[in-house]
């Protein structure tokens, strides 16, 4: 689909009913059960999200703009002139607005995003601003190896840019294998820009994802809305509740949907029983050391060239090349 005003070309992979139905049976036949974070990602979890980014406790964002601002002058003359940007997800976009105005002469913007209408919004807007940058957005599940378009003019490299803390949503050997599939789609002169969420008080962590307005639970239960809407299940959204707590063992927050009651949920004619107190397990998010994330990187085949941060070291953004 070609828009005649921008140079928006959308390469529409966008994963179908089907594959979300054998995602949510299998999740939800498990024990304990478990559902797939990508399907937050409806257009209101995408609005949700950008809420969550503007909360006083969400310190991520505030922490990562910080460091794009002190540093993106060092961080495009590392990336180098004429890349065409690989973004997975795409957001609002701010952060990829800063980073593109700072690039040197880059050929195109490629974001490979799962919900239609974050991607395009986003696009678009970027888009205006940048009417020199060819936009080739992708919808498409970025965890799954996909064929990347062909921009118009010659990319000198390709940079992966993986920014938020997303990278932490994926247990250890889940991110060795997007790691490697990034490794393969940059190629051995590309490079990778990952945000790392960094070790830091547990309880700054867990605030993060228990805001006081809510948001963050509205966010994870609009998932049960997104699955009720896609395929006709009857989750009773009031009987659930979200709960996100740190674990020092595991470095990470794990966030649960926890049933209140004992109820059972039917989707396409099976019945899925819940007793009061029972979770779906829906997000794991990772908090690295330097050091630990040097080592998972590793076994991707890739290595850590350089590592930004904010002034209060909370936040990271890290500059990864093949090994």
């Amino acid at each position: 689909m070609t828009s005649a005003a921008l140079d928006v070309q959308l390469h529409d992979l966008q994963p179908s009913a089907d594959d979300m139905l054998g995602d949510v049976l299998e999740g939800l036949s498990r024990q304990p059960k478990q559902l797939s974070s990508k399907y937050f990602y409806d257009a209101r979890g995408s609005r949700l999200f950008e809420r969550i980014c503007e909360q006083p406790e969400y310190y991520l964002t505030r922490a990562e703009l910080a460091l794009m601002r002190e540093h993106l002058s060092q961080i495009a003359d590392a990336l180098g002139p004429e890349v065409l940007l690989v973004e997975y997800g795409s957001g609002s976009g701010i952060k990829t607005r800063l980073l593109l105005e700072h690039l040197h002469a880059p050929v195109a913007y490629m974001p490979v995003e799962i919900s239609r209408s974050a991607l395009m919004a986003s696009v678009e807007r970027l888009a205006d601003d940048h009417p020199s940058i060819q936009m080739l957005p992708v919808c498409a599940d970025f965890t799954q190896p996909i064929e990347l378009p062909i921009p118009d003019r010659k990319q000198r490299r390709t940079v992966i840019y993986f920014p938020g803390s997303t990278i932490g949503n994926f247990e250890a050997s889940q991110a060795v294998r997007l790691l490697r599939q990034m490794r393969e789609e940059m190629g051995e002169n590309g490079a990778a820009l990952v945000g790392v969420d960094l070790l830091k008080d547990p309880a700054i962590i867990e605030s993060a994802y228990n805001d006081a307005a809510g948001v963050t639970a509205a966010f994870t239960l609009n998932m049960l809305v997104h699955i009720n809407r896609e395929l006709g299940a009857d989750f009773d959204v009031d009987g659930f509740a979200h709960r996100a707590r740190f674990n020092p063992q595991t470095e990470r927050i794990e966030t649960h949907i926890d049933s209140l009651r004992k109820q059972d949920v039917h989707i396409e004619g099976r019945a899925f029983h819940f007793d009061a107190g029972e979770s779906i397990l829906v997000e794991y998010s990772c908090k690295y050391s330097r050091e630990s994330f040097a080592r998972l990187v590793g076994e991707a085949g890739l290595r850590v060239e350089r590592v930004w941060t904010d002034p209060d070291e909370l936040f990271s953004l890290q500059y990864l090349v093949a090994a």
